[in-house]
């Protein structure tokens, strides 16, 4: 039998179509399960009962089970859910005013290890399929069916462009007018730039959102904190980047964790704003969220001030982030700092 979460919708119609059955049908399936949150195929009352046989003898619907879930004093949340295998993952829900927005996972681990960065220490087991990623926000939802999660970011553990296939496929069917509907412009995905992944998200045209993990905008700095950026040089990276603003037409985010002592200088400032100054981006600044594996040092407040004074002075347009979930290790870089690789 197969999870017919792993199917996208188009996918779905083959299937059902090659099986002798029309292809509307999966449109109703769709709508049962995304869109009503209905996952047993008995209830699906507007499917004829030999169709609903047929599902139920040819696929079943998976879920996620959560393991634990933990709150933070500033009402951050992060899920502990396990997998089929056992495998565990971790998502996040960070509350800011009226946005709910959900950090997802892609993988079980990460294989390019930034340095600052807990989820890669225990290496990269798997990637994700795409009913566990869909499967996070369905979850979750179900949990927080008075608070309602509004944005997705493809930001939890894992790089979401190592899984392409299985990331594109569920962007599809999270923003499927037939079930949760979300709209594009409330998807963002990140990456730590893998050129030929980035040329090929860019193709398809999806009109999510795009987030860059820059961090440095030294190439010799950046490709110690980042060892991917040795074989993606940042050069090339900017090129690919700019591509993205002239074809999507939406703004780029960069994302620049602030380290004391590394690359919080106003030297860097002033190099991060030569770097963007003709790109249509924002930069989020995040402070280092400090952990027990690593030695680096959070930046202190005379660093982030003279950072800070640099870009204002360059007109950059920058965020200067809060540290979301640090008492419960769900804040950038933080992930599987508890529970690593099970």
């Amino acid at each position: 039998m197969e999870d017919i979460k792993d199917f996208g919708l188009e996918e779905l119609k083959e299937s059902l179509l090659n099986k002798g059955y029309p292809r509307f049908l999966a449109r109703q399936v769709f709508s049962w399960i995304y869109g009503k949150r209905i996952e047993d195929f008995s209830l699906m009352t507007d499917i004829s009962r030999k169709a609903r046989k047929f599902l139920e003898n040819n696929f079943y619907i998976s879920g996620l089970k959560l393991l634990e879930k933990e709150t933070s004093i500033d009402g951050t949340e992060k899920f502990l859910f396990r997998l089929r295998d056992n495998s565990t993952i971790e998502t996040v829900l960070i509350p800011e005013g009226k946005r709910n927005t959900l950090c997802i996972s892609t993988q079980v681990g990460c294989r390019f290890r930034c340095a600052f960065c807990v989820s890669g220490i225990n290496g990269f087991k798997r990637n994700l399929k795409s009913s566990e990623i869909t499967g996070q926000y369905l979850e979750v939802s179900r949990f927080k069916k008075t608070k309602p999660v509004t944005n997705i970011v493809f930001m939890g553990i894992g790089e979401p462009l190592d899984n392409f296939d299985n990331l594109v496929k569920s962007i599809g069917i999270l923003t499927d007018p037939s079930g949760i509907s979300l709209g594009k412009k409330r998807i963002c995905v990140s990456t730590v730039g893998i050129i030929p992944e980035l040329k090929e998200l860019i193709a398809l045209n999806l009109g999510v959102k795009l987030s860059v993990s820059l961090h440095s905008a030294d190439a010799f700095k950046r490709e110690k904190l980042m060892p991917i950026a040795k074989k993606y040089p940042l050069d090339e990276l900017i090129k690919v980047v700019k591509d993205f603003c002239r074809k999507i037409k939406v703004p780029l985010t960069f994302e620049y964790i602030l380290i004391g002592k590394v690359n919080s200088s106003r030297q860097d400032a002033l190099k991060l704003a030569k770097l963007t100054k003709n790109i249509n981006c924002k930069v989020n600044i995040i402070p280092y969220n400090p952990s027990s594996y690593f030695k680096w040092l959070k930046p202190s407040s005379e660093e982030i001030e003279g950072f800070s004074d640099v870009l204002r002075k360059y007109n950059l347009l920058f965020t200067l982030r809060k540290p979301k979930g640090w008492d419960i290790n769900a804040a950038c870089g933080q992930l599987r700092a508890k529970f690593g690789c099970k």
